[in-house]
């Protein structure tokens, strides 16, 4: 099969995977509610809030992101379809494409919607511009969503999914929270030894690792 057929196939899953707008609004509002939450155990300290934002920007997206990923594979889950995505004349690699496409999407929406929210609560500025915030949040949102895709596929048949996603998702996407942490903060601090480019190069290579990776083992993971 060559590659513009599986992107034809992905693009096609993702307009499915869509359709099932159900658990946009769940998301977002626990996201905005976790990163409310933050604001108020931090206090009234202006300084403490504005030098963590950038943590408590990525703690609600990854919060958020297990309640997202989770959700991957309920309605193949719920009526009994995943059997049938083996029978579909479809590259096991279009459907990982299509599903974790969407999830990306999804938590770098849910960035944009934080952002403005983390301005408001902790009075930070984006002294680089908020671009390259953006920029960041994309590439530290297709780092968890590939994985995650991959382990929610994994724990789809599972009583304690829920449970066991993050127990197996943390562990491996910590390269990609550093790296995202660190140059959100220097975004939002200021970067005056130019460190978010080698940060910004970190999360592209670990991109490309769990993409491939994920394309590549999806379909032992569909078939078992």
């Amino acid at each position: 099969m060559t590659v513009a057929e599986l992107l034809r196939q992905g693009v096609v899953v993702a307009r499915i995977e869509w359709r099932g707008r159900a658990r946009v609004n769940a998301v977002a509002f626990f996201g905005v509610t976790t990163l409310v939450l933050f604001s108020f155990a931090m206090g009234p300290d202006a300084v403490g809030t504005s030098a963590h934002a950038g943590a408590f920007l990525w703690l609600a997206l990854l919060l958020s992101s297990v309640l997202a990923l989770s959700e991957s594979f309920r309605v193949e889950t719920d009526n009994d379809a995943l059997e049938g995505l083996r029978l579909l004349p479809v590259d096991p690699v279009s459907l990982f494409l299509g599903k974790a496409f969407v999830n990306a999407v999804l938590l770098v929406g849910l960035s944009a919607v934080l952002l403005p929210l983390a301005v408001a609560l902790y009075g930070i500025e984006f002294k680089e511009g908020p671009l390259s915030v953006i920029g960041v949040a994309a590439l530290g949102s297709f780092g968890i969503a590939a994985p995650g895709t991959v382990y929610a596929a994994v724990t789809a048949r599972a009583r304690a999914r829920e449970v066991l996603l993050p127990i197996l998702l943390f562990p491996l996407i910590v390269p990609v929270l550093l790296a995202a942490v660190k140059a959100t903060a220097l975004l939002v601090m200021g970067d005056p030894m130019g460190q978010v480019a080698s940060w910004a190069k970190l999360l592209v290579a670990f991109d490309l690792i769990y993409w491939t990776l994920g394309a590549l083992l999806f379909a032992r993971v569909v078939e078992e």
